[in-house]
């Protein structure tokens, strides 16, 4: 977490104001124009259209069996609602046994994610932990050929998947009879029709969870959800809105409690992931392994952050699903300084060996400085365990779905 800063202030007003007008562009279906020589409104409708279904269909990994949704379920806020990546930290593929690296992130409120770039105090944007993709489509592109995800082969694999579906005449009524003839290009428009998908459909970004609702005046919150976002936002207490802001840039866009960018937060290593194996395997975020484009030290460790909208149902918690229970979550940040023992595993003398997934060369980088982490072992913590409480009943007023009264 940093500071509310003019970096802050710059970076979302420059990258994140994505207004309701803008949204309701994005989520609306418009139409009109003939069959023939369909207008730009009427391709977009039948595309997402056909991205609906290629979402949700399990045929297209090898062996069929997973689709998007597998990982990406909207009744979870596109997270993955199976038991065992819960309790892991991290999904498993279609193929038995085999597991990602890193926890499914949610995919809810990402049409509002800026593309990955620099600003003054360091990187920020992107899609996917690591930022790597740029776009909705490039994300989409990634799991069809993952060997630990939907496992096809090559890009001729999954096309030919596509081109075999009961959809694929809509699909070549969206791009042209032709489509299929270029495996590239081919490859490209199923990612981008996907990508429409999720643009056009109002469930990727609904705004409508109690928060909301209280934004407009239609409910109120609770005694310990009130006090629960003012701990939220202040700086001596939980100083959680300092990533995580709760009140928007401007009126025209709900907050989205994330400010996009990158922090190593030291989150202890899960060792039921796979890789975490091998001693000397380090997931490093921006560093690597996956994404390759950056080797400055000083970002080594750092992950995006995410937003906290949903965050009450879409447990495991951190890249690496470390946590599965949300008020540890909050524990963790509050007491990860001032009594490591409880999340670190502890060496021959009985200490701490905090920062245990990251090599040494790197635990600099972890934020030791700026509430709460800036306390030290004999301090008291940010939070008290009721306030730590308030905290989480606050964030769960962030799930979407809620009926007000």
């Amino acid at each position: 977490m940093r500071s509310m800063n003019t970096f802050a202030a710059t970076t979302r007003q420059l990258v994140v104001p994505v207004s309701i007008t803008v949204l309701c562009a994005l989520l609306t279906a418009c139409g009109g124009g003939s069959e023939a020589s369909p207008s730009a409104g009427t391709q977009a409708v039948s595309r997402a259209a056909v991205g609906e279904k290629i979402f949700f269909d399990t045929s297209l990994s090898e062996p069929a069996g997973m689709s998007c949704a597998t990982c990406h379920d909207p009744e979870r806020a596109f997270t993955d609602p199976r038991a065992l990546a819960i309790s892991m930290g991290v999904s498993e593929g279609v193929i038995p046994g085999q597991f990602g690296g890193r926890n499914a992130p949610s995919i809810a409120y990402h049409v509002l994610t800026p593309a990955f770039g620099f600003a003054e105090e360091g990187p920020y944007g992107g899609l996917f932990h690591d930022g790597r993709a740029a776009t909705l489509a490039d994300q989409a592109g990634g799991p069809p050929l993952s060997a630990v995800e939907m496992h096809n082969p090559d890009m001729a694999s999954y096309v030919d998947k596509v081109k075999s579906s009961a959809y694929a005449d809509d699909f070549k009524r969206a791009w042209g009879n032709n489509v299929f003839d270029n495996i590239a290009d081919a490859y490209n428009k199923i990612t981008a029709t996907v990508a429409e998908f999720e643009k056009t459909d109002s469930r990727f970004a609904p705004f409508t969870s109690k928060f909301d609702y209280w934004l407009k005046g239609r409910v109120q919150l609770s005694s310990d959800e009130q006090q629960g976002l003012i701990l939220f936002n202040a700086r001596d207490k939980g100083n959680c809105a300092a990533c995580h802001p709760s009140i928007a840039p401007s009126s025209a866009t709900p907050p989205l409690f994330t400010d996009f960018t990158y922090d190593a937060l030291g989150v202890p290593r899960n060792t039921a992931i796979p890789a975490n194996a091998d001693p000397d395997y380090y997931d490093l975020g921006l560093c690597g392994p996956v994404r390759t484009d950056f080797s400055s030290p000083t970002l080594c460790g750092k992950f995006r952050v995410p937003t906290l909208r949903n965050v009450a149902i879409t447990a495991p918690y951190f890249h690496n699903g470390k946590f599965s229970n949300l008020r540890d979550v909050v524990k963790f940040y509050v007491t990860r300084d001032i009594d490591p023992e409880l999340w670190y595993p502890l060496d021959g003398n009985g200490n701490a060996l905090k920062f245990d997934d990251l090599p040494d060369q790197y635990k600099i980088n972890v934020n030791i400085n700026e509430p709460p982490y800036d306390r030290r072992p004999g301090d008291a913590p940010a939070l008290t365990d009721a306030e730590i409480d308030q905290v989480v009943a606050f964030l769960n007023t962030l799930t979407d779905g809620y009926s007000p009264p």
